[in-house]
């Protein structure tokens, strides 16, 4: 099992930046991809940024594609999601995951994910 804690959750304003953090512990070995992934009240998860351990690959979803980026640092074992021009659509729980797949579009879909993070609360005010 992974074991993932998120971080850097807040309160912005709209157009404001935050940066959220995953830092991942135990069988960190078999997590080949991070994600971050983001669920408001009454809707569904949604995928936002996938990336691959071995070789910094990465996928995005189109919904946040320009104004959010993903990436990592290896030696701490940490993921990071960078968000600029937050807007209040965007105030939801947002958490990190590993899954053990490569590649594929499965990866844009939460059934790929075996570890999660316990969740970071971003809200942007208009």
């Amino acid at each position: 099992q992974v074991q993932l804690v998120e971080s850097g959750g807040g309160l912005v304003q709209a157009g404001g930046s935050l940066r959220l953090s995953c830092v991942a512990s135990g069988r960190t070995y078999s997590a080949n991809t991070m994600a971050w992934f983001r669920q408001a009240p009454g809707k569904e998860r949604e995928f936002l940024a996938a990336i691959r351990r071995s070789d910094d690959g990465k996928y995005y979803a189109d919904s946040i594609l320009g104004r959010f980026s993903i990436s990592k640092d290896n030696a701490k074992n940490t993921v990071y999601l960078q968000m600029d021009n937050l807007k209040p659509e965007d105030t939801a729980n947002y958490r990190c995951a590993a899954s053990a797949v490569k590649y594929g579009v499965a990866l844009r879909s939460s059934r790929a994910y075996d570890s999660w993070g316990q969740g970071t609360q971003v809200t942007v005010s208009s």
